[in-house]
């Protein structure tokens, strides 16, 4: 089986500050490093590193060739990378504080100058079964979902940034949708329908230091899963690295409690490490970890 990941590729601006800067503030940052990111990018990485074999769907500037090269060196299928003249890489602005918290500034550059043609071309190579996994930083999302679902493909959707109107429009060729507690409660209240009413079979909602909730609407079950304790040092992107293992490991047939638990792992082990996709932890590291 394999994943198809249609998703934004950043290089990601690091700025360690002392706190996060309020309204008006100018901050002398502490330190400043560049990364890959890109939630798009972190997913592709983190499942490639949970042993799944992972094609990315995306695009890059000519300033970003090296995040495509990078892709490749993490064991990422970047045949459906394009690169566009005229048009800037995706960047991500990062501040990150003494206790681990961060605040974000996306330019979504090459990430929403995705074509059809692209899209169409990679998921033709795909076999039924597959994994589709989508996230809202790129365009054509909607269009994806849809074929991906026409294909009989394991449909997934990461609703991060968050947009009801985003959600909305794939939701009727999901099977897979995972969103944090706040989001969950904005698009309730946006639909009317509560999670375990959606016609999504498996729904993740992440609690942050609370762990998680799974539902699986078909059977009518809501588990919920404690997370680890670790001492934090950044939490950017251990969503995105929790999201590629617990796909990656039901790529590879493991069931979605035993998933879960290995995901909310190499969760943990991120938040302990500073930077985004050059950081996720491998399958081994992961499985070696005791907490």
């Amino acid at each position: 089986m394999a994943i198809y990941n249609l998703g934004s590729i950043n290089a990601d601006l690091f700025y360690q500050v002392p706190h996060l800067p309020q309204p008006g503030e100018t901050l002398a940052a502490l330190s400043m490093s560049k990364g890959l990111g890109g939630k798009g990018a972190n997913m592709s990485v983190a499942a490639s590193r949970g042993a799944a074999l992972v094609s990315h769907i995306g695009a890059v500037g000519t300033d970003g060739v090296w995040a495509r090269q990078r892709l490749l060196e993490y064991g990422v299928d970047t045949r459906h990378i394009t690169v566009l003249d005229q048009v800037p890489t995706g960047q991500a602005l990062i501040n990150v504080d003494r206790d681990g918290e961060n605040a974000i500034v996306l330019l979504p550059g090459a990430n929403d100058r995705i074509s059809e043609n692209l899209i169409g071309q990679a998921l033709s190579e795909s076999a039924r079964g597959d994994t589709l996994l989508i996230q809202n930083e790129t365009n054509n999302q909607a269009y994806a979902a849809k074929m991906g679902h026409e294909l009989a493909m394991y449909v997934a959707y990461a609703a991060a940034p968050f947009s009801a109107e985003a959600v909305q429009e794939v939701l009727p060729f999901l099977d897979f949708l995972i969103l944090n507690e706040v989001e969950a409660q904005q698009l309730e209240d946006e639909v009317g329908i509560a999670p375990a009413d959606l016609s999504v079979t498996d729904i993740i909602i992440t609690l942050g230091a609370k762990g998680c909730r799974w539902i699986n609407t078909q059977k009518g079950t809501d588990q919920r899963f404690d997370a680890f304790t670790v001492d934090v040092v950044d939490t950017t992107g251990a969503g995105d690295t929790f999201t590629g293992y617990v796909l990656a490991c039901l790529d590879r047939g493991m069931p979605m409690e035993q998933a879960i638990g290995l995901a909310m792992k190499a969760g943990a082990l991120m938040v302990m490490r500073e930077g985004t996709a050059d950081v996720i932890p491998d399958l081994k590291d992961v499985r070696a970890a005791e907490f």
